[in-house]
């Protein structure tokens, strides 16, 4: 799908973009341009991917400038929206500034697409999208709205635009893992919000995987839902506790320190909203909302739509020795 193409990765020195970059050049495209803010995460991309030079191209730019993204869009064929403000209580803080990026962005993507006539965009959502309590969440669910609605308004033009939903990846940038390893490390303190909230959450390479098989599932519009696995923050804390005090031979206890939610966060995650799940077709991997408009051949699955809510509240959490398993496979201890 990508042998020879162009490509360009919006926010992709980030973890997902390290990881996508990583994955696409096993598939040798024409060449992945790299869009970003940050001229220091550039440049050590840029070292990391020192044997793939050829290929790889470097731009600083801004999704809040629409001309930047129509210069970085020339001549290219597949187009992931990686970029946004993801710190949930950042963005509480500096509501306007999350919108600017994560909205404003998002429409300058479309429109930049639009005009050059890129084949396919795949914007990459979360789970906080669905019945939104913060700024973050907000702003997402409004970009999918705004993918889905750019599928129906691109006139005769032939390109997909489509959405994936994922919850929380793994040893990502400002995700616990790191903090919890800092801690462990210095104070011998982990801080918890609260022990018994869980998350969804996934591998870098699981994430990765569906991301790419959505953009070959994608027909227009939809939003796909990846089925995440579910981990109980205790877990994660007693997992990575026993696994870096093993391997940094530490042995004073290690404090859990439960510190209450932050501003904005929500206790538990859901996957969809119930009129979502009365629409959404199913595969082995993930659910299709398809989109309000146009036409799609996308069934709903008749047996879920009586199944309930789709609240992580009512999963079942994976194991500590699967999560332990994972966090090892992804030398991420």
């Amino acid at each position: 799908m990508y042998r020879n193409k162009k490509i360009l990765i919006t926010g992709g020195t980030g973890t997902i973009g390290y990881q996508l970059t990583r994955r696409l050049l096993q598939d040798k495209p024409a060449v992945i341009r790299i869009f970003s803010r940050d001229e220091y995460k550039q440049y050590d991309m840029s070292l990391e991917f020192e044997e793939h030079a050829s290929r790889m191209r470097y731009l600083i730019g801004d999704v809040r400038d629409e001309q930047r993204l129509i210069r970085a869009m020339e001549d290219i064929d597949y187009v992931f929206h990686l970029a946004a403000m993801k710190h949930v209580p950042f963005c509480e803080y500096n509501p306007f500034e999350a919108v600017k990026t994560n909205v404003i962005g998002t429409q300058n993507v479309i429109q930049a697409a639009i005009q050059t006539g890129v084949k396919n965009v795949l914007f990459t959502s979360t789970d906080k999208a669905i019945s939104p309590t913060n700024t973050y969440g907000a702003t997402k669910l409004t970009a999918e709205r705004l993918i889905s609605a750019a599928e129906y308004q691109k006139g005769p033009k032939t390109m997909i635009f489509s959405s994936v939903r994922f919850g929380n990846v793994m040893g990502s940038r400002g995700s616990v893992i790191p903090l919890f390893k800092k801690q462990i490390m210095e104070d011998r303190r982990i801080t918890v919000t609260d022990l018994n909230m869980v998350r969804y959450m996934m591998t870098a390479s699981q994430a990765i995987d569906l991301m790419l098989l959505s953009n070959e599932l994608a027909q227009g519009g939809e939003v796909f839902v990846l089925k995440m696995p579910v981990v109980r923050l205790s877990d994660l804390a007693e997992v990575l506790i026993d696994e870096v005090a093993k391997k940094n031979n530490i042995t004073e206890p290690v404090i859990i320190d439960e510190i209450g939610v932050r501003p904005g966060e929500k206790r538990f995650e859901e996957l969809m909203t119930d009129d979502e799940a009365l629409v959404a077709a199913e595969t082995p991997e993930m659910f299709v909302i398809p989109p309000a408009f146009g036409h799609t051949t996308w069934k709903p699955n008749e047996e879920r739509k009586t199944a309930g809510r789709y609240s992580i509240a009512s999963e079942q959490c994976i194991s500590k020795e699967t999560l332990r398993d994972w966090l090892l496979m992804e030398n991420l201890i």
